[in-house]
């Protein structure tokens, strides 16, 4: 019976966080419901030129890597696929409808160490800067991939396909084995 009052509270205590938790994640929901990820898909079909498998993290606002967005198919961390083409790439996440991004949309291409939820080794990660289509809001796309072969064929391969990042001197991808 000693025991019945502190778990009755307890209770209480970890159903409010639950309703907290499930009220932030609607006012996010409905203040980034405006929000478009991706681009209309090409009409051509063109064939990728590099694929890989690797863990999506989040998508976030520019420079803000602690700030996730919850755009609808960008919303949570999965698995995917992405690919690059030479009009742009698509992002393939488990259970979602791919989202291709534009080559001209794309922006920006760096290693990270922090994105929202997720802390890993100097460079771990990698950040995809690109811009929203019907917002144009500048946003980050984290990606974790594992294998370093992997990461720089991807790496290269975008940077061939975005004019932008051919022509800025700001896209570096190193990892600490090669320091």
């Amino acid at each position: 019976m000693d025991r019945t009052l502190p778990a009755i509270i307890t209770g209480l205590v970890v159903i409010g966080l639950f309703a907290l938790m499930w009220r932030s994640w609607r006012a996010r929901r409905r203040r980034d419901s405006g929000l478009t990820a991706g681009y209309p898909a090409p009409t051509d079909e063109a064939a990728a030129t590099v694929t890989v498998d690797c863990f999506y993290v989040a998508t976030t606002p520019r420079d803000q890597p602690l700030e996730r967005l919850s755009i609808s198919g960008l919303g949570f961390r999965a698995r995917a696929r992405i690919a690059v083409t030479d009009a742009g790439l698509w992002l393939s996440l488990r259970g979602e409808a791919p989202v291709y991004i534009a080559a001209d949309a794309i922006e920006l291409l760096t290693p990270a160490t922090v994105a929202i939820d997720r802390v890993v080794e100097k460079d771990g990660l990698l950040r995809l800067g690109w811009r929203l289509a019907d917002s144009g809001l500048p946003v980050d796309s984290y990606f974790r991939i594992n294998d370093i072969v992997e990461r720089r064929s991807l790496t290269a391969a975008i940077r061939s396909v975005s004019s932008v990042l051919n022509n800025s001197s700001a896209t570096t991808d190193h990892d600490e084995s090669e320091a």
